[in-house]
């Protein structure tokens, strides 16, 4: 499987699932986003502070990513497309993507409903059949995470129908992504660190 081809620490500390070769894809074709994908995983840590404190628009989570690859320019980016039948125009509208980068998306999903995957797999689908995305990445939670919450009293905020991979799994067998290769990373029990 090429997963093998993600660091150990990567492979130890998140839940990881691809389809359609992605890590291949991501390191042979694309290696500077591979190379920079790989240091922002692995420097990962989930702090107990940002677990403790309700949520807001954006979980710290999230602006934790979205931070560490924006310093190697990764931005969010949104797609103005369109379909043209017999000279008619159509939009054709998706949504913005978290972290875009030379046609690799990252989405952070990190207690939102879980619906959210269903919008996620169907723009990864989308752009990919437009040629613009070769391949989605999802960063998620793991449900073992959910002990951690219970035990910080946390646990009724994070609840079953939020984003969490037994959530986003069946929706990707299901071929929610449709073409497009896909790497989905679940932030482990490990990566936890009191802080506070």
């Amino acid at each position: 499987m090429s997963i093998d081809l993600l660091p150990e620490f990567v492979r130890a500390h998140y839940e990881v699932h691809e389809w359609k070769h992605a890590c291949a894809i991501l390191k042979e074709d694309f290696p500077v986003e591979w190379s920079e994908l790989c240091a922002v995983i692995s420097g990962f840590r989930l702090r107990k502070s940002w677990i403790a404190v309700a949520g807001g628009r954006k979980s710290k989570v999230a602006e934790s990513f979205d931070q560490a690859l924006g310093a190697w320019g990764w931005k969010e980016k949104s797609f103005d497309t369109q379909v043209v039948v017999d000279q008619q125009s159509h939009d054709s509208p998706t949504h913005k993507v978290d972290c875009f980068k030379n046609r690799v998306a990252l989405e952070i999903e990190w207690n939102n409903k879980d619906p959210f995957f269903d919008r996620d797999l169907n723009n990864f689908r989308l752009l990919f059949d437009l040629r613009v995305v070769s391949v989605g990445i999802i960063i998620t939670r793991c449900d073992e995470l959910q002990d951690i919450f219970d035990r910080l009293g946390r646990g009724s905020s994070y609840g079953s129908s939020t984003t969490h991979m037994s959530k986003l799994l069946p929706r990707i067998h299901g071929g929610g992504g449709g073409g497009c290769p896909l790497l989905v990373l679940g932030i482990k029990k490990s990566l936890y660190e009191e802080d506070c």
